[in-house]
């Protein structure tokens, strides 16, 4: 993409010397080339390793070349032309201006060590979805009675001074790594009860998502709270949002446990930093021996097609993710248990050979067929002491096969399930993508994934330690998780012992899975009272509904909906449709609803521009705050907060009137919104208006900024 960094591998960032503030002018037209002008110290070393970040996550885009032109101490101008090329692509010119004034963590403080297989593969799929909300995973539960919201921030604090995953961020590079930082506040949110529907904050909380290049993956959000009593009003719900590259769900509950111990002991946890910790676990499985983990997925994966997920494009055809859930009642799921254990099997083992007959029916077999999907591993059955009280991302997805013959049981179905589950224990530690490598297709993970939630134990007195302080709490349960997967089903245990299932999946791949759910619950409520010894699979594959005559779903995105019996009445399925600013608009082609613009400072006189603060994710509201109380000029200062996913067209609607108004002078912020800043400014150029200049530096040069905005808007206006 630039000359001379067409390596596919780019060097690592080295740290930055100084504050440098980088002045974009997008173009007119919109064509043309973008220039930059730098203040400040300028590494050279620095600009070849972001151009060269750039080169390798731009592959196939015509070469751009840079050159640099000295004006003074302290001042450069970057100009990029394409000797006479043709480009489809404009140069990304807002990325390259937040890698020069991303500040990279250099201080001895600051530990850091290499990304797990795992981690890197989680980082990836994130990355390559950009604006949605992959990988990030919500838990919630109510709280009854009062809550001393001052000693539940404290408390937090007190975990995340104390967890050091808490105080992590992916750093990239060759190879990405993770940086521990010192110090990190507790991203704690109270919203007061009335302020907005609950649905609609776990919609907005959901699609803000989680930068992991930011320290801190977790997020907390309170909805109401206060001094009431248990009868003084509706409970406080609290919701933890955090991201899968850092943490897993057995992490957040061993977090929430963590966070009582720390609330009920007025607000601190004794002790100092956990250890052992995420680096401890990286030096460790640095060390595994991967030969016996590649013999045995090499042995028990069956090579070539096998059933997976039959949906077909057309039959979603949506945008968007869904999301439906089902119960089980307490006496199903007991039941369920009950029978499961009889066959030496459990509730997990079940819930896996329903899928797998699924599968079998769904892709139209008619005789002895394998079928292939994922499940997960808590990753902690391995033998590192202490990592069943260690938070991080260890929870892996691996590919299940199996092979489902009508002819054979329903207890040698299970005891299949049983031996496969025994033989993936002994290699918790092996990431899907290493499989991959090793088996080449057959290692294909499928399309769907089963995820059971086990919970860490040791709540035992809980209850009565917060009764005795005067409050109750619910178990936290999963809201569900978008992954790589275009169908991912979670099964957990509410608080009355009903087995729940939530599924997630990509509207484009399936329109609805409310039907995918009955007949799994179908299955789960009459395998206990149908299956002995001698039942065929045969006979339970027909209470299902006849596969479709080519493979594939039809048309509606659904089964078909003839032959199974229906659900019992105790057994519901409901589509949950997100709502509220940032819900996807149809009349957009899928894009967010814009923002609302904050006005932080009034313009001087009717004529003044408008300055725009474009806010970056894990930068506070007060910083920006201060930055319009500094500034001079008689500009308006507006704040656009991070369009959801950092979605520029967002972003764009919120500005429109702005700049056809010819108002809009400048798109300021701090490193982190540069890429959005600058494609804002690309839109409006498109429109046919005079596109604002961008300015972008670090969050330590806030006054500087003030000043620097304050010249750029004076030049344009």
């Amino acid at each position: 993409m630039t000359d001379g960094h067409s390596s596919p591998v780019p060097p690592q960032l080295p740290p930055r010397k100084g504050v440098l503030t980088v002045v974009i002018d997008p173009g007119r037209p919109p064509g043309d080339a973008p220039v930059l002008e730098l203040s400040g110290p300028l590494e050279t070393a620095r600009l070849e390793a972001a151009l060269a970040r750039l080169a390798a996550a731009h592959t196939g885009a015509p070469a751009w070349h840079h050159r640099v032109h000295r004006h003074g101490p302290g001042r450069h101008t970057l100009r990029l032309t394409t000797h006479g090329a043709t480009v489809r692509e404009a140069f990304p010119a807002g990325r390259l201006a937040d890698l020069l004034t991303h500040k990279v963590p250099d201080t001895p403080t600051a530990r850091s060590f290499p990304a797990t297989p795992l981690q890197r593969e989680l980082i990836a799929d994130a990355d390559a979805h950009p604006g949605t909300d992959h990988q990030v995973e919500q838990l919630t539960w109510a709280w009854y009675g009062p809550l001393d919201l001052e000693r539940f921030t404290s408390a937090w604090q007190s975990v995340v001074d104390r967890e050091s995953v808490l105080r992590a961020a992916i750093d990239d590079g060759p190879e990405p790594r993770i940086v521990l930082h010192d110090r990190v506040t507790a991203d704690v949110v109270q919203v007061p009860h009335g302020a907005v529907a609950w649905h609609t904050l776990v919609g907005r909380d959901r699609r803000r998502g989680i930068d992991i290049r930011r320290p801190g993956p977790l997020r907390i959000t309170v909805l109401g709270g206060g001094p009431a009593g248990r009868d003084g009003g509706a409970p406080a719900r609290v919701l933890l949002t955090y991201h899968h590259a850092l943490l897993d769900g057995w992490s957040a509950r061993l977090l929430v446990r963590e966070f009582y111990r720390a609330y009920l002991a007025g607000g601190r946890l004794p002790g100092g930093e956990r250890r052992p910790d995420l680096g401890d676990y990286t030096r460790w499985l640095a060390g595994r021996d991967t030969a016996p983990a590649r013999e045995l997925w090499s042995r028990i994966l069956h090579p070539g097609p096998a059933a997976t997920w039959p949906a077909r494009p057309e039959a979603g055809g949506g945008t968007g993710t869904g999301r439906t859930r089902l119960r089980l009642t307490a006496d199903q799921t007991e039941g369920l248990t009950t029978w499961a254990a009889h066959w030496g099997s459990t509730e997990s083992g079940a819930l896996q050979a329903a899928w797998a007959l699924l599968l079998y029916r769904s892709g139209g077999a008619r005789d002895v067929a394998p079928v292939r999907f994922s499940t997960t591993v808590s990753g902690r059955g391995i033998p590192f002491d202490g990592v069943e009280y260690m938070p991080g991302a260890l929870r892996s997805p691996l590919p299940l096969s199996l092979v489902v013959d009508p002819r054979s049981s329903v207890p040698e179905l299970l005891a299949q399930v049983r031996d496969r589950a025994l033989d993936m224990a002994a290699y918790e530690w092996v990431s899907a993508g290493q499989i991959r490598s090793w088996t080449g297709d057959a290692g294909d993970p499928g399309d769907t994934l089963l995820v059971v939630e086990n919970p860490p134990r040791g709540t035992d007195g809980l209850a009565a330690a917060c009764a005795a302080q005067g409050f109750a709490v619910d178990p936290p349960e999963s809201l569900g998780v978008r992954t790589a997967f275009p169908l991912t089903v979670v099964a957990h245990h509410d608080s009355d012992g009903g087995l729940v299932l939530t599924a997630c999946h990509d509207r484009a791949r399936l329109a609805d899975a409310t039907e995918v759910l009955t007949h799994s619950a179908l299955l789960l409520g009459e395998l206990p009272r149908r299956a002995d010894p001698y039942t065929p699979l045969a006979e339970i594959l027909e209470l299902l509904p006849a596969a479709p005559p080519a493979v594939g779903m039809p048309p509606s995105g659904r089964f078909p909906p003839a032959g199974a019996p229906p659900p019992p009445p105790h057994i519901t399925a409901q589509e949950e449709t997100p709502a509220g600013p940032g819900t996807p608009d149809p009349a957009q082609d899928g894009t967010f609803a814009p923002p609302a613009l904050v006005t932080l400072r009034h313009a001087a006189h009717p004529d003044a521009g408008a300055v725009c603060l474009v806010q970056s994710p894990g930068i506070p509201r007060s910083l920006y705050d201060r930055l319009a109380r500094a500034y001079r000029g008689p500009e308006e200062i507006v704040l656009l907060p991070s369009p959801p996913g950092g979605a520029a067209h967002a972003g764009f609607r919120a500005l429109r009137p702005l700049a056809e108004a010819g108002r809009l002078l400048v798109l300021g912020g701090f490193s982190g919104c540069g890429a959005v800043a600058y494609e804002i400014a690309r839109l409006v150029a498109l429109e046919g208006v005079r596109p604002p200049l961008v300015v972008l530096t670090d969050a330590t040069a806030g006054t500087a900024l003030a000043r620097t905005l304050r010249t750029v808007a004076e030049r344009i206006g």
